[in-house]
């Protein structure tokens, strides 16, 4: 896996001298059990991009050189990098001392204290050089041995490594994420001496655990990738991805399927195996019968096979899996995978059947008997505010009878899914079995939906629901468990989220945006927490759950790359319905844009100033008979004409029409600060040229602040 960074820029203060120094290619391996494969990808790119940074550091990088391949595999991080030097430069650091008036007296003359500091280098005052104002000398230092250094860069970007947990072994005080068993620090052919996590370094390595199980020497470091090829380990992640992905999709085509490769699973196998070989195998056609995503999911998550569907989309009986081993006998690893995944399809029809022998509501008492949080309430009572709340939201969105009624039932149905045995045996099909039970009981489609839709979005990138009583479910659920956690005091903190606030605050902002909801979200909390019959203090619970989710707001929109100013202009104005929010934003986004947009900015947050030296007194009516000067009767006149174009814009929300109508301000805006003096002492003349800025501040306030815009 190559990696390319910005070369680091060598400081003036502390300067490389003399001759290029040899370089040869270092090679780092560390050696371990096997590493956890959903976190392997994120430690080797954090453990390159950490070795890089601090050679850098050391000077021990050429200037030319910005690229490095990144290795891993289940027992193994490892870093090559080509060119790095046998030695530091020897350099001149400039030593400084105190500043220039504390050296030196009134007369130039030195004081004792710039004398001790020059005894203390070993040279005169009169050899001091002054540098941003303080005096000092450069010094020489001499470079040392790249191998002096390696040791402690190593270690250095070991302890930095993003691992949440690490563990020990045997009676070691060393730690990390997984027991280490051996460690390569190889510049060139010569092996760099040292002992970190309690290995020594050396040449020796392993290769595949049943292929090549005997030790390894790798005789240079830049023959690392290929030592290791022919030791039956692909060492390069992407090369071994894109081989197992390669390898399951031909298998699938071949047998005219085609395989469906999750980027997350496609992760984990990859960092499952050193040597990917893939199997196509099968399962009965009974099992079909089961809801394809309850197989998929058992496939997916319990046993890291690919499952394959028709060219429709339709789940076929067949599955890959990815063996680390090159196997003489495949049919027997093929029979091996075909009765372990029997026995899983053969609990989930099980579970299947008994569960349909019982309609979904009927799990609803069962529901009292689970507490969702102790100073809350149960799951039975967050059913019956889902309830309530997805059939206020619907109604407001302008549903009809119908669609509130489905609203409610599907509420009240929404978690009785967590009490059937397929649940329980695999919870990550919450919502999604819920959807097969209420089909199956002949509830309405829209009901059923939702229910599964409930949990969207449930990560970053995930879709929103797209059915209108998803939506709905989706929101209530999500508020009803911000404003009841919220209610007892549990408030996120640093990286503490146990319910997952700031995911489920992301989502109902996402679904009120991305689905163009109408709904005022200020409303919807104040109403959920009269819901919660516990919170007592309901004039602070809904202000401090609206501020939490306007900061995920802040989060989505830089996110988005849109810049923070542009968020806490359209925040000023406090707009209570996040999809109005967006349309602000997305005006003002379009409103930078435009040539007249930097003048205008500029005004607005003049304006702001002189009004607030004006007083605070209401402008809120312009006489026209107090106009003067031409410059100001010619920017009253446009402000009225264009009220009578912009206001319908502003009642439609189409803010960006709005604002590129605005522009046209510019030329009377800029001719009256060029040429009208607002403060003059005449109060009814004075006051009038402020009611006139405040009707011009107004016209851009509708939208947002423009003045909180930096330049």
């Amino acid at each position: 896996m190559a990696r390319k960074k910005a070369a680091k820029k060598k400081v003036a203060k502390n300067r490389a001298v003399g001759k290029t120094k040899p370089q040869d290619d270092l090679l780092i391996e560390l050696g371990t059990e096997e590493l956890p494969p959903k976190a392997l990808k994120n430690l080797s790119k954090s453990f390159g991009e950490n070795l890089y940074d601090l050679l850098c550091d050391a000077g021990l990088i050429a200037n030319d050189v910005s690229d490095y391949k990144i290795f891993s595999t289940p027992r193994r991080l490892a870093v090559l990098f080509p060119s790095i030097d046998i030695k530091q430069q020897d350099r001149e650091s400039f030593k400084s001392g105190p500043k220039v008036e504390v050296a030196y007296d009134s007369d130039g003359r030195p004081t004792r204290v710039a004398e001790g500091f020059a005894r203390g280098l070993g040279t005169s005052v009169e050899k001091l050089e002054q540098i941003d104002g303080r005096i000092g000398r450069l010094v020489k230092i001499k470079g040392k041995l790249a191998r002096e250094l390696i040791p402690n860069i190593l270690e250095t970007a070991l302890k930095k490594l993003p691992v949440p947990k690490r563990m020990r072994w045997g009676n070691l005080d060393a730690e990390f994420v997984r027991p280490v068993h051996w460690l390569v620090i190889l510049h060139g052919d010569k092996v760099i001496p040292a002992e970190i996590l309690a290995v020594k370094s050396g040449r020796r390595t392993c290769g595949h655990r049943f292929h090549a199980p005997n030790w390894i020497s790798i005789a240079h470091a830049r023959d690392y990738e290929k030592t290791l090829k022919k030791a039956f380990v692909v060492a390069d992640y992407e090369t071994r991805q894109q081989k197992i992905k390669k390898a399951a999709e031909e298998l699938a085509i071949k047998h005219k399927g085609k395989a469906i490769i999750d980027n997350d699973l496609l992760d984990e196998v990859t960092g499952l195996v050193e040597w990917p070989e893939a199997i196509f195998a099968n399962f009965d056609k009974e099992f079909l019968d089961i809801p394809a995503k309850a197989l998929i999911s058992t496939m997916q998550e319990h046993q890291k096979y690919f499952p394959v569907t028709n060219k429709n989309g339709k789940l076929l009986p067949h599955f890959i899996t990815i063996s680390n081993i090159k196997s003489k006998q495949k049919a027997r690893v093929r029979e091996g995978n075909e009765r372990v995944i029997r026995a899983r399809f053969a609990d989930a029809k099980f579970f299947w059947d008994t569960d349909c022998k019982q309609h979904l509501e009927s799990h609803r008492d069962r529901l009292k008997n689970v507490i969702f949080h102790n100073r809350i309430g149960s799951l039975y009572e967050k059913t019956e505010n889902i309830s309530a709340a997805a059939g206020q939201i619907v109604k407001d969105l302008n549903g009809n009878s119908n669609d509130v009624a489905n609203a409610e039932r599907a509420g009240k149905l929404s978690k009785a899914d967590l009490m059937t045995n397929m649940v329980y045996e695999f919870p990550e099909l919450q919502g999604t079995m819920g959807r097969y039970y209420a089909e199956h009981d002949g509830e309405d489609s829209e009901v059923s939906v939702s229910i599964e839709e409930q949990y969207m979005p449930r990560f970053g990138g995930d879709d929103i629901p797209q059915s209108s009583i998803g939506r709905a479910l989706a929101i209530a659920d999500k508020l009803d468990t911000l404003v009841g956690i919220y209610g007892v005091g549990e408030i996120p903190s640093g990286e503490k989220d146990p319910f997952a606030l700031r995911r489920a605050a992301l989502g109902v902002l996402r679904i009120m945006i991305e689905g163009q909801l109408d709904l005022d979200l200020k409303k919807l909390i104040l109403a959920t927490c009269y819901r919660h019959p516990r919170i007592v203090d309901i004039g602070i619970i809904p202000e401090q759950v609206y501020a939490f989710m306007m900061d995920r707001l802040r989060a989505y929109y830089v996110d988005a790359g849109i810049s923070v100013d542009v968020f806490e202009a359209v925040r000023a104005r406090n707009p209570d319905k996040p999809h109005d929010f967006d349309k602000r934003v997305r005006a003002v986004m379009a409103f930078r844009k435009l040539k007249e947009a930097d003048s205008l900015t500029t005004a607005n947050k003049r304006i702001r100033n002189i009004l607030k030296q004006g007083g605070d007194v209401d402008w809120d009516h312009v006489s026209e008979g107090l106009l003067q000067e031409s410059a100001e009767k010619n920017l009253a006149n446009k402000i009225k004409a264009l009220s009578k174009e912009i206001m319908p814009l502003y009642d439609q929300g189409d803010y960006t029409a709005a604002m590129k109508k605005l522009a046209a301000l510019r030329p009377e805006v800029d001719d009256f600060f060029d040429n009208v003096m607002v403060m003059v002492d005449e109060e009814a003349v004075r006051d009038n040229r402020l009611a006139l800025l405040s009707s011009l501040s107004q016209l851009f306030l509708r939208v947002a602040d423009l003045s909180r815009l930096q330049d």
